[in-house]
């Protein structure tokens, strides 16, 4: 099965069922629309192809029409006075409150007030919407009538065809219609079935109402009558109106077959709630509900789901719970914009267990995170006053090590130095972490960053950066954190920071290769003090390695809790080479600390040594048709590879294969639970069969091991999911058959095989 935000996707382009076709009807009866000819039919139902036409201008003329006369234009009019009958014939066009009528004779009965027209007949709006027909027969205000073998053509191409159109004050009755936006031509130009399109015996559209209300209606899709849809009415107009959206069909090995019909309502012009029973053949229903509002100064939506079925324990699969119990997942959003400076945000999610949402293919999260954040921002500063909370769905993780920040507070104020110039910015934090069953941790500090560069006469781009810090923290209950050297000392602690950095940029740009390149040596000096790190608490500054992206940072550290306390040289270069259609660039660098004194970088970093790993950067692109980058690490000592992440793309649009692969071996410090060792490999693949035909596919394998890390129970060989299917698309259809095996059992989320059918009919909901 599908996830659930691909069908949220797939019913947001539904929220209106409201069909192009009866709101065409609307405009081309009411006398606001269409154009010229006869629609025939078939004993399939009406033809929706262009019927063939004598060369005519359709285009209105220069001059409006008032609304009080009907204006004729023809190569002969004649007048019968004793039966006061106008007969216009020889490319006639008549004229009146912005319809246009065209055909080879009109015939005007001014007493009875009727319009007659005859051959090649069309009616078009100042819109540009056309109706096609054999014969008119309406009224002279061109609104009431009786159209026979109608064909409509909106002005973006949807098409409507009847045999027989009438209308009678605001109702209008189509009869054998068909309503299809699909193309009716190939690019020569010859007839072709549309993907698909809807037919019924009769349409009634009650235009007082804005409904329309469909007679035996059956959907027609590649040719054939597959799907009927009996009772199928909807609203027409703007607001759109209630009704039945798409199915969703699909099946795994836990739930089995699953259904889902979502109904939707319309609550006002500004809030709409989906309503989503999902029916499975080996377990109780599920409901879905999905409600929304957008208001004057923001919006919000609330999503939940809930059902009654039996819990697996994650850690003994098993094992299942005696009863079945209340099981659901709720998930809430929302932003409003008070003023072009204040804001606030948020987002609440909660789920029952923890393979709820996996094992009813809602999400693959292993970690749930609500978050409220009141802002102010303008041109020179930024507040953000924040809370947030995390729920893990993680096996052998304990909810009381999970922490509560409330709250978290950040202001940062950039201004200009009006004694030596450059930028000057100034930032207050504070954060306060709560844990139910671990540690808790209060933090505030003050802190001033500026920043002066120059361009030097010789071209060299230098940079100087002053930083300067103030911390204050409190912790309690320290012996709860497992992993020591994220302890810190309990009670209250101060801490100082400062630093100096002088980094320092030589681009060199010249001809190569039949374009251009671009050599810029880098080299960057950091002084900084001693400070004690340890004897503060870590709680944002853990997941510490050396990339390419961090090699020149100030602290790279990722947090505020930890400072790299050490005097450094940092070098490096960028290279790049821009040919037509052709473009690489890299980048590569290690760092010197200057200073013999321990660090509280642990192994595996990197940086434990004086002398830093070599880490690098490499992209390369060709045209649209190829994209690689590769990002490595190397060891200073062996030249070992520690981490080497290749993510490469080759193909067009249609046809294409990305690669994905990463390994990290970096003889991390034991007891560190974010620095481990993985390896994996990611395929995914599309390859156009044909035209509109297409087949995919994508595979996820962990090739983790025990030398990789010697926690690990995997084999080195574990294919985590598959993914296999088909896939029909073209400018009106979406169709695809998916297989899925997941190899993995979480709880009662099994592994097994699933298949999801997918039917998207593009430009139906409007």
């Amino acid at each position: 099965m599908a996830t659930r935000l691909r069908r949220a996707q797939q019913r947001q382009a539904l929220q209106r069922p409201t069909m192009v076709a009866a709101t065409a009807i609307a405009l081309l009866l009411a006398g606001t629309g269409a154009n010229r000819a006869g629609a025939q039919t078939t004993g399939e139902g009406p033809i929706l192809q262009d019927p063939p036409v004598a060369a005519r201008d359709l285009a209105p003329p220069d001059q409006p029409i008032s609304a009080e006369e009907i204006a004729f234009e023809a190569a002969r009019i004649d007048y019968d006075q004793d039966s006061d009958v106008v007969t216009a014939s020889g490319n006639v066009q008549v004229s009146r409150e912005g319809a246009r009528l065209f055909a080879d004779e009109v015939s005007w009965d001014r007493k009875a007030g009727t319009v007659i027209a005859r051959g090649d007949v069309a009616l078009v709006n100042e819109k540009g919407d056309r109706a096609y027909a054999d014969e008119m027969d309406v009224t002279e205000s061109l609104r009431d009538g009786v159209i026979q073998n109608l064909l409509i053509v909106t002005n973006n191409a949807n098409r409507l065809a009847a045999e027989k159109g009438t209308r009678e004050g605001d109702i209008y009755v189509l009869e054998r219609a068909a309503y299809t936006p699909c193309r009716v031509e190939t690019d020569a130009g010859c007839p072709k079935e549309p993907t698909w399109q809807i037919q019924a015996d009769r349409v009634v559209l009650d235009n007082a109402r804005e409904r329309v209300r469909y007679d035996n209606a059956r959907v027609k899709l590649l040719g054939m009558p597959l799907i009927p849809l009996p009772g199928l009415r909807h609203s027409i107009g703007e607001e759109g109106g209630d009704g039945l959206l798409v199915p969703d069909v699909g099946y795994d090995r836990r739930n089995g077959f699953e259904f889902a019909v979502p109904y939707y309502w319309r609550l006002s012009s500004n809030r709409d709630l989906t309503l989503t029973p999902h029916v499975f053949s080996a377990e109780l229903p599920m409901i879905e509900g999905n409600y929304r509002a957008l208001l004057s100064n923001g919006a919000y939506q609330v999503t939940g789901f809930a059902t009654v079925s039996a819990v697996t324990p994650v850690a003994d699969p098993t094992i299942t719970t005696t009863k079945d119990k209340l099981r659901g997942y709720l998930a809430a959003s929302g932003k409003f914009q008070f003023d072009p400076l204040w804001s606030l945000s948020g987002s609440l999610r909660y789920v029952s267990d923890r393979t709820f949402l996996n094992r009813y293919d809602i999400s693959r999260e292993d970690r749930l995170r609500s978050t409220l954040n009141l802002e102010r921002i303008d041109t020179r500063s930024y507040l953000s006053i924040a809370g947030w909370a995390f729920q893990s769905l993680r096996p052998g993780v304990s909810a009381g090590q999970l922490p509560i920040a409330i709250p978290a507070i950040d202001y940062r104020l950039r201004t200009t130095d009006p004694l030596f110039g450059g930028r000057v910015q100034f930032q207050a934090n504070s954060l306060s972490i709560l844990r139910t069953d671990g540690q808790d941790t209060q933090r505030a500090f003050a802190g001033v960053t500026w920043t002066q560069s120059r361009l030097t006469g010789m071209g060299q781009e230098v940079s100087i950066t002053g930083y300067a810090r103030g911390d204050v923290y409190h912790s309690a209950q320290n012996d709860l954190s497992p992993t020591v050297i994220y302890r810190g000392e309990p009670g209250w602690q101060t801490r100082g920071i400062a630093a100096l950095a002088l980094d320092m940029r030589w681009p060199f740009i010249g001809k190569a290769l039949g374009g251009s390149q671009r050599i810029t040596p880098r080299i960057q000096l950091v002084l900084a003090p001693r400070i004690s790190n340890l004897d503060v608490p870590n709680e944002d500054a853990r997941a510490i390695d050396l990339e390419d992206s961090n090699l020149f940072a100030l602290n790279r550290f990722p947090g505020y809790d930890r400072f790299e306390d050490s005097s450094r040289i940092t070098y490096g270069f960028d290279y790049r080479l821009d040919r037509p259609n052709f473009t690489f660039d890299a980048t590569v660098g290690q760092s010197y600390r200057l200073t013999e004194r321990a660090t509280v970088l642990p192994d595996g970093t990197g940086l434990s040594d004086r002398m830093s790993d070599i880490v690098g950067r490499a992209q390369l692109r060709y045209k649209d048709f190829l994209a690689v980058t590769h990002r490595f690490r190397v060891d200073k000592d062996n030249l070992a590879v520690r981490r080497n992440e290749i993510e490469a793309t080759v193909g067009s649009r249609k046809t294409y294969i990305e690669v994905g692969y990463l390994r990290l071996d970096r003889n991390v410090t034991s007891g560190v639970e974010d620095l481990r060792d993985v390896e994996e490999v990611r395929v995914a693949a599309r390859v156009a069969i044909a035209r509109y035909w297409s087949v995919f596919g994508s595979t996820n394998i962990d090739l983790t091991g025990a030398n990789d890390d010697p926690t690990s129970t995997l084999s080195g060989f574990e294919p985590v999911r598959h993914r296999l299917g088909i896939a029909y698309e073209d400018d009106c259809l979406e169709m695809g058959f998916t297989w899925r095996r997941d190899y993995q059992t979480v709880g009662d989320a099994r592994l097994g095989n699933s298949f999801q059918l997918r039917l998207v009919f593009k430009n139906l909901g409007m």
